[in-house]
């Protein structure tokens, strides 16, 4: 009878110690000895969640990145304008020579501003403004790597098989 009550005690004691984990984790399941298809279950929905957070964060960036585009573009646009209205101007026959040299030079210091504001229009590093397409076709490039990268993580950790389209 004692040995039977020691073993119940054991037992009581144990189930005690494991409702004090869970109460003080606030989690249901702390190891896959509490329960292994719930673990595995909550991990896949944590990376998953990992991932659109990610995700999240990754479209604010691109947002970002095109409003800076963006100011450079309108400062681009307003500097386009002054050259039109300058080369309007200069075609005005009553205007001097020194008048038209002046507007030459206007338009050079225009030009070269515009020029300044497309090699300085940076994003982490990367050239917005330069025109150079390989640099956006390699962004796509690694932006589907990673993304693929991460379902592959997702589905293993669920010990299921990787799903890429």
């Amino acid at each position: 009878m004692a040995i039977n009550a020691q073993r119940n005690l054991n037992v009581t004691s144990f189930k005690l110690g494991r409702a004090l984990e869970q109460l003080s984790s606030g989690m249901r399941i702390n190891r896959a000895a509490d329960d292994a298809a719930g673990l595995a279950i909550s991990e896949k929905m944590r990376t998953l969640i990992r991932g659109m957070q990610q995700g999240s964060r990754n479209g604010q960036d691109g947002i970002s990145m095109v409003q800076i585009a963006e100011g450079a573009l309108n400062e681009v646009t307003g500097i386009l304008q002054r050259m039109r209205e300058l080369t309007v101007q200069a075609g005005n026959d009553t205007l001097s020579l020194n008048d038209r040299r002046a507007i030459g030079e206007e338009l050079l210091t225009l030009k070269s501003e515009v020029d300044n504001i497309s090699a300085r229009t940076t994003f982490n590093g990367l050239s917005l403004l330069t025109g150079s397409l390989s640099t956006l076709q390699d962004l796509r490039r690694r932006s589907r790597r990673a993304a693929a990268w991460s379902r592959s993580t997702a589905s293993r950790s669920a010990g299921t098989r990787p799903w890429i389209p």
